[in-house]
C-alpha cells in the first residue's frame, strides 16, 4: 500500500472515473463530499466502472473535508465555477504546502488559486479521458485519452507523480502545461459548445454536413486567437486535433452536454466566453464564436 493518501474534490463523472483508477492501482484514495450531503452517513461509496466492455466495481472513501484532515494530496475536479470556492471551503484542512492538481476544464481560474493560496503546491492538469455518470454510481468510460499534468517552472516530475503513472490511464509531465492547457481550451471551445447546442455525442461532430463545417469554421477562428495570444503551438494543427479527440470520444457525451441536459449551470464563461472576451481585447472578430456563444446563452448560465 503506497503512503500518499489522495483526495478528490468533485465526485462527477471525471472525480469517479479518477477514484476508481487510484482504488484499481492500490492507490488510498476519498471522494470529499460537501457537508450536509445526504451519502456522507456512509463511510465509502460503491462505483461501478464500465470499461472497455468490462465492469469492474470499486468501494471508495468518501468524507468532508473535517474528517478528511490533513490533506496533504488533492486532485479538484470540480466544474470551473465551483473550482474558487470549492477549495475555498477546504483552506482549514488543507496542510501546509498541499499538493493540489487542478483538473478542470476552460482558463482563467488557474491564475486565481495561485495568486489566492501562494502556500500550495498548485499543479495544472488536462486530460482527453472521456467519462459520464449514468444512472446511479455508474460511471461510462467512454473513450481512454491521455493526462498530462505539470507546474510553471517545474521541469521534473515530482515524486508524488508516480502514483499518476501507475494507475490504468496514459499520464505524463509536462514542462509546458500553460501551453497544454490552451491547446485543451481550444479543443474545448470547438466541441463542447456545440455538442451542448445540438443535444449530441461528440461524434455527430464528424458527420458530414453543417455540423462538421461548424466545427471547422470554430477552429479557424480559434487558432487566430491563439496565434494573437501568444500561444502559437498550442493551435498549430487544431482542427485535425479536433477530430481526433472527437473520433476517440465518439460515443461520449461532453460536460457541458451533461450539464444542459441536467439543467445544471455550464462552463461557458471559462470556455467560449472567455475566449470570446480574449478576441474582443486582441481586436479579432470572431462571428462564429459569438454566435455560438448567443445561441446558447439561454440555455445555459454564463459565469467568469
Amino acid at each position: 500500500m503506497r503512503s500518499r493518501h489522495w483526495h478528490i474534490l468533485g465526485a462527477g463523472s471525471m472525480g469517479s472515473l479518477f477514484a476508481c483508477l487510484f482504488d484499481k492501482a492500490g492507490i488510498r484514495c476519498s471522494l470529499l463530499l460537501r457537508d450536509g450531503d445526504p451519502t456522507l452517513t456512509q463511510t465509502t461509496r460503491r462505483i461501478q466502472l464500465q470499461a472497455d466492455g468490462l465492469t469492474s466495481e470499486h468501494s471508495v472513501r468518501v468524507a468532508s473535508g473535517a474528517h478528511a484532515a490533513p490533506i496533504d494530496y488533492l486532485l479538484v475536479c470540480t466544474k470551473a465555477y465551483d473550482l474558487v470556492d470549492g477549495l475555498a471551503g477546504l483552506q482549514p484542512w488543507l496542510a501546509p504546502n498541499a499538493v493540489v492538481v487542478l483538473l478542470a476544464n476552460g482558463l482563467g481560474y488557474q491564475q486565481t488559486v495561485a495568486a489566492r493560496w501562494p502556500q500550495l503546491a498548485v499543479f495544472s492538469g488536462s486530460t482527453t479521458e472521456g467519462a459520464f455518470r449514468e444512472a446511479g454510481q455508474r460511471v461510462l468510460r467512454a473513450g481512454r485519452g491521455t493526462t498530462w499534468v505539470g507546474g510553471r517552472g517545474v521541469q521534473k516530475a515530482p515524486d508524488w507523480f508516480s502514483d499518476w503513472q501507475a494507475i490504468d490511464a496514459r499520464c505524463g509531465w509536462r514542462q509546458d502545461i500553460d501551453a497544454v492547457l490552451w491547446r485543451k481550451f481550444a479543443i474545448n471551445c470547438a466541441i463542447n459548445p456545440l455538442t451542448a447546442l445540438h443535444r449530441c455525442r461528440n461524434g455527430a461532430l464528424a458527420e458530414p454536413g453543417a455540423l462538421a463545417d461548424e466545427v471547422r469554421a470554430l477552429c479557424l477562428e480559434i487558432a487566430v486567437i491563439g496565434q494573437a495570444a501568444g500561444q502559437g503551438e498550442a493551435v498549430v494543427g487544431l482542427y485535425e486535433s479536433v477530430m481526433e479527440v472527437v473520433a476517440v470520444t465518439a460515443n461520449n457525451r461532453s460536460s457541458m452536454l451533461q450539464d444542459v441536459l441536467a439543467k445544471r449551470p455550464t462552463e461557458i464563461g471559462f470556455l467560449t466566453a472567455f475566449l470570446v472576451d480574449t478576441a474582443d481585447a486582441l481586436g479579432i472578430d470572431v462571428p462564429h464564436n459569438k454566435a455560438l456563444l448567443c445561441a446558447l446563452q439561454p440555455a445555459t448560465h454564463p459565469v467568469g
